[in-house]
């Protein structure tokens, strides 16, 4: 293992965030207080509880999950995509760098950059609500695992895109409406039967509720099915990614 290599990869990446830190860190803040100011107050007002837990706090994971999937997607694609478009990516194939090297840097730079602003989100909501993290350990894990699974997702979509637009088709018209609709906001028992039934068809439904359950003890499925689908993907997207590198899709031309 070339630990210089991964390490020289994931110092410039995170280098990156630096120079852009109004972007990476301020705004994922300033989003979340709007919701809190939109969702908490306007609409919390006229919810009391759910299952035991104020409205206010019961989308904090919510909250945390919808920035944390679009950070991951969008640091890690855009990390893979640029060296695409300037052509530099050739240097670093041509490297002494195997192939396993560059997905940990590139993705444990993007996992490494959303976890932070997870963490940022999290301590912002705490200024709104209170929170009590019951399990703080599986929050940590789901934090984590969550913004390696989805870090790799977008390095998927930044080896697959062709142009900066297709870097956003992706996050914009798949990933925020599966997020909205995956019990961000609400708890998915609230739904009618047949629209429940279909919403457990939503892959982010299994990410917030484990996420949630970290928080609160209580989830819309259980732990071990949030955390065996959370897997599930995590693995397919790792078969994705050495198809990519061993077939040579998007690199060789």
């Amino acid at each position: 293992m070339n630990r210089h290599a991964i390490w020289a990869i994931y110092r410039v990446e995170m280098a990156r965030t630096l120079r852009t830190l109004l972007q990476s860190v301020v705004s994922p803040v300033i989003s979340t207080s709007l919701y809190f100011v939109v969702f908490g107050a306007a609409i919390g007002s006229r919810i009391d509880q759910i299952d035991g837990v104020s409205y206010g706090a019961f989308i904090v994971p919510g909250l945390i999950m919808l920035s944390l999937l679009t950070q991951s997607i969008s640091n890690a694609s855009f990390g893979i995509y640029f060296p695409k478009f300037v052509g530099t990516i050739y240097e670093l194939l041509s490297a002494p760098v195997s192939y396993l090297e560059i997905v940990i840097a590139y993705v444990g730079a993007a996992a490494t950059k959303s976890t932070a602003i997870g963490l940022i989100i999290l301590a912002t909501s705490s200024l709104f609500v209170p929170l009590h993290i019951e399990h703080p350990f599986w929050m940590l894990a789901f934090l984590i695992l969550t913004a390696v699974t989805f870090s790799l997702f977008g390095f998927i979509i930044g080896i697959w895109a062709g142009t900066f637009e297709q870097l956003q088709l992706v996050p914009l018209l798949i990933v925020t409406p599966l997020t909205f609709l995956g019990g961000s906001f609400y708890s998915i028992d609230m739904l009618p039967g047949i629209w429940r039934t279909i919403t457990l068809f939503n892959p982010v439904v299994y990410l917030v509720s484990g996420f949630r359950w970290a928080f609160f003890g209580k989830a819309d499925v259980s732990l071990g099915l949030s955390l065996g689908m959370t897997l599930a993907f995590l693995f397919a997207c790792v078969a994705v990614i050495a198809w990519i590198f061993r077939t040579g899709y998007r690199l060789r031309t």
